[in-house]
């Protein structure tokens, strides 16, 4: 395969969380993805410690874990320590980004930076070589099911740009709005990982869905 897919538990059905997550075990997908948000940093609550510590003991795929929350230094080692195989953190909630990156990799995980639709590609310039994974929002983080912002492809181009400067090995993931009419686009691009949720648990046939963006 050319990419990998994570579908967002974000989007699945939380009354029957065993059966999703059941469902993405048994399915082509290649990580689980996780949106933990607080509230603050973005206007939504989502989930925390104890659902990642459940959904890891449930499955043997690696959990993206995306932190939507201010100030993620003070709770990285709980992160990885409740599962976290890649622990993503947003450009615009780190003071110490370096520093940040450095953290997570030392606990273990691989490191990913976010960047929210406003926030440039060339605010990487200083940290790029350093990171596992570049995650660009394609929608207004916070919500699932919002429309995919086509600026992302120019993103993707500018950000594959900077990589080649700095030769970074970084993978690129987009997360937003993300289905089989953009899919392909987003990979032809340059996206290695794709993040689906609504898209994946809204479908009739989820683990169909699945297939049909594993095989863009």
């Amino acid at each position: 395969m050319s990419h990998l897919l994570a579908p967002s538990l974000l989007s699945a059905n939380f009354l029957f969380l065993a059966k999703e997550i059941e469902l993405i075990n048994a399915s082509e997908a290649s990580w689980f993805h996780l949106d933990v948000m607080d509230g603050v940093f973005v206007p939504n609550i989502s989930f925390g410690f104890p659902v990642i510590e459940k959904v890891k003991s449930m499955t043997s795929k690696p959990l993206d874990v995306h932190l939507m929350i201010i100030d993620p230094d003070r709770y990285l080692e709980r992160f990885v320590r409740s599962g976290a195989d890649i622990l993503s953190v947003h450009y615009e909630a780190c003071v110490h980004l370096h520093r940040t990156v450095d953290a997570i990799r030392k606990l273990g995980a691989k490191a990913g930076v976010v960047l929210n639709p406003h926030t440039p590609v060339h605010s990487l310039e200083n940290i790029i070589a350093e990171v596992d994974l570049v995650l660009i929002m394609s929608v207004n983080p916070g919500f699932g099911g919002q429309k995919f912002i086509d600026g992302t492809y120019r993103k993707i181009a500018s950000l594959k740009e900077l990589m080649l400067k700095h030769n970074s090995k970084a993978l690129i993931e987009v997360d937003g709005g993300v289905d089989i009419t953009n899919g392909r686009r987003l990979i032809d691009a340059g996206t290695d990982v794709l993040v689906a949720g609504n898209s994946i648990f809204s479908a009739d046939d989820p683990s169909g869905m699945i297939h049909q963006l594993m095989s863009l």
